[in-house]
């Protein structure tokens, strides 16, 4: 175990995305070959999928090679373990669309290490190391959790590291809706006008509770090294008819910066510790401990550079739950498989949409009912 977590200590330690893809391939597969192997041995259900896979553990060449699973498992009941429920110290649960069973998440103390330690290697790439003033948009609530947490609390949380001071920008009205507090915001922004800030919310949040009522009132924030980050809630906006670059202008006129500085990153509860945020040139990198895969929705073959298919996340940060290589519900694009102008490193693609509702193909051979949190 001491070398699995050697490894996995040098790949967060380096700079995120400089890496030569090859180079990264390479000690991905050694680390995730292993990981899946323990894996195996503390999950009945997971052994017997993996004996049924076309290609033994062993003797898979590339990361594309090894097992991976439907992302939709990880909304199994209780939800799916590879420590004994004494481990558990956190449940983290996704959003989702009403009416649809949300995916839960266990986070024993090393992998919630690890999940810090890689947002804050992506974050430090993107904005710099330095703390600085965070205000938050949305409620304090969010971030409030026994137990668990959810999707929101947990960008949140993520994200601390790099306060030096923190502020929650909204409230409740008197229905229970969402509601900004103006004042406290505008005297936010006028104590903190000089000097690089960090804002964070939800896409849709951002958009209906803080943007829209602004610059209805015409109000100008004059944050002009404020750094805006938002993640989630893209289909609430398509539904509105707000594209990707109406909302970085309008984001930044009312912080009074650059829509460079308007920052979208996807994340997903089941691919805990890893973010993509957008570069300068609107592309989506994998860190050096993380990488995704775009595979043909008919082969489940890596499409090539320029083509579509279905999302594959790759990660070495899970160790308390079966999140090492997971299919997702999402369609992407590989722009380019190195080469980006922003100098980053190995793929770089972009999102496309939810996969259209259909039965997911490579998960015949798994019987949901051997899957189980082991015994404390």
């Amino acid at each position: 175990m001491a070398a699995v977590e050697d490894q996995i200590a040098r790949l967060l330690s380096g700079a995120p995305y400089w890496m030569p893809p090859e180079d990264k391939s390479l000690a991905l597969l050694e680390v995730l070959r292993e990981q899946l192997g323990r894996a195996c041995q503390s999950n009945a259900g997971l052994r017997n999928y993996m004996l049924h896979w076309p290609i033994e553990l062993r003797s898979a060449r590339k990361v594309a090679d090894l097992p991976y699973l439907p992302v939709g498992l990880l909304k199994a009941r209780p939800p799916l373990s590879l420590v004994d429920a004494k481990q558990i110290k956190r449940i983290l649960t996704s959003s989702s669309t009403t009416g649809q069973t949300p995916s839960r998440v266990v986070l024993d103390s090393v992998t919630a290490r690890r999940m810090t330690k890689g947002v804050v290697a992506i974050v430090q790439d993107f904005i710099g190391s330095a703390r600085r003033p965070y205000l938050v948009v949305d409620v304090e609530d969010s971030v409030r959790a026994g137990g668990e947490l959810g999707a929101r609390g947990a960008a949140i949380r993520s994200l601390q590291p790099f306060a030096g001071e923190l502020a929650y920008a909204l409230g409740y009205g008197s229905r229970g809706e969402l509601r900004l507090e103006r004042d406290k915001v505008l005297d936010f922004a006028k104590r903190k006008r000089v000097g690089p800030v960090l804002i964070y919310g939800f896409t849709y949040i951002i958009w209906n509770c803080l943007v829209k009522p602004l610059a209805a009132a015409g109000i100008c924030l004059d944050m002009p090294e404020a750094r805006i980050l938002h993640s989630g809630g893209w289909k609430r906006l398509q539904e509105e008819a707000v594209e990707k670059g109406e909302f970085n202008r309008s984001v930044a006129r009312v912080f009074g910066c650059s829509p460079d500085c308007v920052i979208d990153f996807y994340g997903m509860i089941e691919q805990v510790g890893v973010i993509y945020p957008d570069c300068k040139e609107g592309n989506k990198h994998a860190p050096r401990f993380a990488e995704v895969i775009v595979r043909d929705p008919l082969t489940l073959e890596p499409v090539c550079e320029g083509e579509f298919g279905i999302l594959q996340v790759c990660s070495v940060l899970p160790g308390s739950f079966p999140g090492h290589l997971l299919l997702t519900e999402d369609m992407a694009q590989v722009v380019m498989y190195d080469g980006c102008p922003c100098g980053r490193r190995g793929i770089g693609f972009r999102f496309a949409g939810r996969v259209p509702k259909a039965e997911m193909r490579g998960c015949g051979n798994l019987d949901n009912r051997r899957w189980h949190v082991p015994a404390a």
